[in-house]
């Protein structure tokens, strides 16, 4: 059967599409349908196959990812939650930890929890850190909360007890009792969603899966219907936040996975250019319409970690958001896109996102029904976007709207025309995002002037050389789809689960046996994701020890083979920790006892996820040779060459430019040059930076 599948991300503004045939990719993007996001995908769907003459039958898969669950933690519009817990344990959200994101400000406030304080109910039952029954649950009681639970309307239930990543008995036997009292509420567990040591990141993971779980449920259960009216009864995957692929099922039961998927499917995508290009150093840049991404690429491998922080609330600083305890490629992502509004506020500072207009009513040019000066009023105004980039989207560009806007929301107050208006929005946004990238870069110890940037996604190539500029970033690649990367890059991923396990595993009393049983345990639950998601394909296991010296809050994550292990294998272990110890810290530490903390398994299949898709349909349409651009460093509007991608060739051209692409534009300021290289991405440079070196 001929390989044909279709990539699908979701955004808080578009959606895009990648059909991938034996020919090629073909692409399309529409605008997100944002109170029913499966009308733009079935919308676009259909629209994409009667493009390439592709009958819905032929189609053998669908890869998926969304922002759904994202933007309902942002904006906290999830269901309706409660959360039950060990008496004595119900303020644990509120007082989270002892971390603090600034030691020096006293007034910091933490962000509100999910479940507010009276839809968290305490019940009578204990376990001790060990797994024993201190107090048997009060089942008596959890049948008297569920006539509070239906009175209160609750779609969703969080059950997180004392250590039940220990233990798991009581959430399991609470789920027993309030299932049959109350029919269609969901119910998350914390010991199957996160089952982790740590309360407060246990309890914050799921009760943020609790709060997302209905709406993702019922949005899937909508899509699934629709696509087969279409005639598509191919298995549908959703992207996973840490760059893999899972079945449907699963992502209704671990909706919190899907957190980051978009933002993943573009780390991804820039890693496999990484590769591609032989790049061993990225800083991978994504903005799209609501937000802007960044990520950090080490030998075409996106960084990783086994936990991050949702909704950020303090000037993206580390611990000022909510954490979640589950695997992801580490990204930061914030509230600049083209769509992110600009106000002045009473100081007259003038302040961009995190707020945007979205799809619907979207910037004030796409005349539909939006006021606010955005992102994108402001490239209108600059020159840097044309109403012409937007054919094809269903969307149709007023330039006078978007000139009404900036004067009034942005030029009135600071006292600017609309094109000086137009330069303090776009410089505004450049510094956040630029800000965005120093604080990851610092909190990682990178130093990002040694780094090529690969920019994508609709607004990646509008904004990348000038916050290139800001980093010390001199090199620039806009790849081949950059209008879609995220979308193209579902298609390039594999099915992957991962999973952990607290253990406590001093080195000097290592457990083969225990260890042993365990990663037997966890490759078999996690094989049946993976298998589930692809069935009979080859698999691969990557095995990662979670290490400390006794008395340690952080730990170290260590590879390892993925092998059984003897006793005697404790000081081969203990040589390895020691090594990485002293590869961060310069020394390792002597007569101090090493433990294990944590278990973790990575299960993915061996089906060829990595392929190097090429763009069969670039854009196609006149254009004048010049076009009039605001080039901020004489401030005034010059002629600037104009050009498609696809005529843009190995001689360099020169800025002030414009390449017009499918999707994105490629603005090319004074002081850069582009041109095409290796597998028809575009690189730009920074002719200023390279000269001063």
């Amino acid at each position: 059967m001929t390989d044909i599948r279709i990539g699908i991300d979701v955004g808080g503004t578009f959606t895009d599409f990648a059909l991938a045939t034996p020919g090629g990719l073909t692409t399309l993007k529409l605008p997100t349908t944002p109170r029913a996001p499966e009308r733009a995908i079935l919308d676009g769907v259909a629209q994409i196959l009667s493009r390439a003459g592709i009958a819905p039958g032929q189609v053998t898969g669908i890869v998926h990812g969304t922002t759904l669950a994202t933007n309902a933690i942002i904006a906290r519009k999830g269901a309706r939650t409660a959360m039950i817990t060990t008496q004595g344990f119900r303020d644990v959200l509120a007082m989270g930890d002892e971390g603090r994101f600034d030691q020096y400000d006293i007034t910091i406030v933490k962000p509100e929890p999910l479940i507010p304080r009276w839809w968290r109910f305490p019940v009578p039952e204990r376990m001790a850190s060990d797994g024993a029954v201190l107090l048997p649950l009060d089942e008596e009681g959890l049948r008297d909360l569920a006539a509070t639970l239906k009175a209160e309307r609750i779609e969703s239930v969080a059950l997180c007890f004392l250590h039940a990543h220990v233990n798991p008995d009581h959430e399991r036997r609470a789920l027993d009792i309030l299932q049959p009292l109350l029919p269609g509420v969901l119910f998350s567990l914390s010991s199957d969603v996160s089952p982790e040591i740590g309360e407060y990141a246990r309890f914050s993971t799921t009760a943020a899966n609790a709060f997302v779980q209905p709406q993702v449920a019922r949005y899937l259960d909508r899509l699934e219907v629709g696509l087969a009216t279409l005639g598509l009864f191919a298995p549908v995957f959703m992207f996973l936040s840490n760059g893999g692929l899972c079945h449907l099922d699963t992502a209704r039961r671990y909706p919190i996975r899907l957190v980051e998927s978009g933002p993943a499917g573009g780390a991804v995508f820039a890693a496999h250019l990484a590769r591609t290009l032989d790049e061993r150093e990225i800083l991978a840049f994504d903005m799209g319409g609501t937000t802007a991404k960044v990520c950090l690429i080490e030998n075409g491998v996106p960084r990783r970690s086994p936990s991050f922080e949702m909704a950020r609330e303090h000037m993206h600083r580390q611990g000022s958001g909510l954490p979640a305890r589950i695997p992801v490629i580490d990204l930061v992502e914030i509230g600049a896109g083209g769509g992110s509004i600009a106000r002045v506020d009473a100081q007259r500072r003038l302040q961009v996102g995190p707020d945007s207009a979205g799809a619907d009513p979207g910037p004030a040019c796409y005349a539909r029904g939006g006021t606010d000066a955005a992102v994108t009023d402001a490239n209108l105004q600059l020159g840097r976007l044309s109403p012409g980039d937007f054919d094809g989207s269903g969307i149709v560009i007023d330039p006078a709207l978007a000139t009404q806007a900036l004067e009034a929301g942005v030029g009135r107050p600071l006292g600017l025309g609309p094109q000086g208006a137009a330069a303090a929005l776009a410089e505004v946004v450049e510094e956040q995002m630029a800000g965005a990238a120093r604080e990851h870069a610092r909190e990682k110890g990178v130093d990002l002037r040694a780094r090529a940037m690969i920019a994508f996604g609709g607004g990646g190539g509008i904004h990348a050389a000038r916050i290139a500029r800001k980093l010390g970033v001199s090199r620039i690649i806009v790849p081949q789809g950059a209008g879609i990367g995220s979308a193209i890059g579902f298609l390039q991923a594999e099915a992957v689960f991962e999973l952990s396990r607290t253990v406590s595993m001093p080195l000097a009393r290592f457990d083969a046996a225990l260890y042993n049983r365990l990663y037997a345990e966890m490759a078999s639950e996690a094989g049946a994701f993976v298998e589930a998601a692809s069935p009979g394909t080859p698999q691969r296991a990557q095995r990662t020890l979670f290490m400390r010296y006794k008395g340690q809050g952080q730990t170290l994550q260590i590879d390892v083979e993925d092998r059984d292990l003897q006793e005697a294998d404790a000081s081969a272990l203990h040589s390895l920790f020691q090594r990485h110890y002293a590869s961060l810290y310069k020394r390792a530490l002597d007569r101090i006892p090493v433990e294990i903390v944590a278990l973790s398994l990575r299960v993915a299949a061996q089906d060829g996820g990595g392929r190097q898709i090429a763009v069969i349909d670039p854009l196609e349409r006149d254009l004048p040779p010049e076009a009039p651009l605001y080039d901020l460093d004489t401030d005034a509007m010059v002629p600037a060459a104009q050009i498609l991608r696809s005529q843009l060739g190995a001689a360099p051209l020169p800025g002030p430019a414009l390449i017009k692409d499918k999707g994105t534009t490629i603005h090319v300021p004074r002081g850069f040059d582009a041109r095409v290289i290796a597998g028809g991405h575009v690189l730009l440079t920074d002719t200023m930076q390279e000269t001063a070196q």
